[in-house]
């Protein structure tokens, strides 16, 4: 049976294409059936997949308008898993969808012939709460959320989960938290482990023990258009995701994994996380 994983935060900059494509290389390597659908019109997850984005015909955005069915849209990776690529024409699709019937479904629609195909669908969501991001979440059994230990992530937090609880009440009530993903992580920062134990007391229930760390090679490996598992897999970012694809399948056994639940409020975090800021301002 498969599970679709949006992958998504309304802040850009956490690692989100990062942690699809290094996820998915993972999960392969793990001996799982993995499909990566980019959902998002920069195309940084297809260019990462080592796929030119520029001359694709059929991409995701033939997908979503009905002008092409997935299975002819997929394409098949050497390093291990497939791949609905694509590219700046998924912006039309956006807005085409504005005016569209059953427009929040169309990903949902288009994945039901193939889905039981894959043990794991990831779709790396676009930076913003858009027809495209709703059309993840709606297609989706659950979400994950890469965030940095900074100050302004507990709020981008807030109103994401905000946003996945109606969602729950409204279109989409099978839809979980799959967990929360601490990235480029730095234990040498002290507003780094300040940030931590916040999400440790508030949500320990769905937070991954894994941390992805800083890395050069991690950073480098999408410029040969590979995951750092292949480009190198001695690295600490490429230990990482697999340690995560490890953690993520292991939760799934056991079912941990946590419905979506009320946001910690403001007193419960921001005095801390101020203070903190401003001492290291100064």
């Amino acid at each position: 049976m498969s599970k679709i994983v949006a992958v998504t935060n309304q802040k850009g900059g956490v690692g989100k294409t990062t942690t699809c494509v290094n996820l998915a290389a993972s999960l392969a390597a793990l001996k799982q059936d993995v499909l990566l659908i980019d959902l998002d019109p920069q195309g940084n997850a297809t260019v990462g997949c080592g796929i030119e984005k520029h001359i694709l015909e059929t991409t995701a955005n033939e997908v979503l308008l009905g002008e092409a069915a997935i299975q002819d849209a997929l394409i098949t990776l050497p390093i291990g898993f497939d791949l609905l690529a694509s590219n700046s024409d998924l912006t039309l699709a956006e807005v085409s969808l504005l005016q569209a019937d059953e427009r929040e479904n169309r990903l949902k629609d288009a994945l039901e012939p193939i889905k039981d195909k894959f043990h794991y669908i990831i779709i790396d969501c676009p930076p913003a709460l858009n027809m495209l991001t709703v059309n993840a979440l709606v297609a989706a059994d659950s979400v994950l959320i890469p965030m940095q230990c900074e100050y302004y992530a507990l709020e981008g937090l807030t109103g994401l989960i905000g946003t996945i609880n109606k969602l729950c009440e409204t279109v989409n009530p099978r839809l979980q938290i799959e967990g929360l993903l601490r990235t480029m992580y730095d234990p040498r920062n002290s507003l780094t482990l300040q940030v931590s134990e916040q999400l440790q007391s508030h949500f320990s229930d769905t937070l991954y023990t894994t941390t992805i760390p800083r890395n050069v090679r991690l950073a480098e490996a999408p410029s040969f258009g590979l995951p750092a598992l292949l480009y190198d897999k001695a690295s600490s970012g490429a230990i990482a995701y697999l340690a995560l694809a490890q953690e993520i399948l292991n939760r799934n056994a056991t079912g941990q994994v946590a419905q979506p639940r009320s946001e910690p409020g403001p007193q419960a975090t921001t005095p801390i996380l101020l203070k903190q800021r401003h001492q290291e301002v100064n």
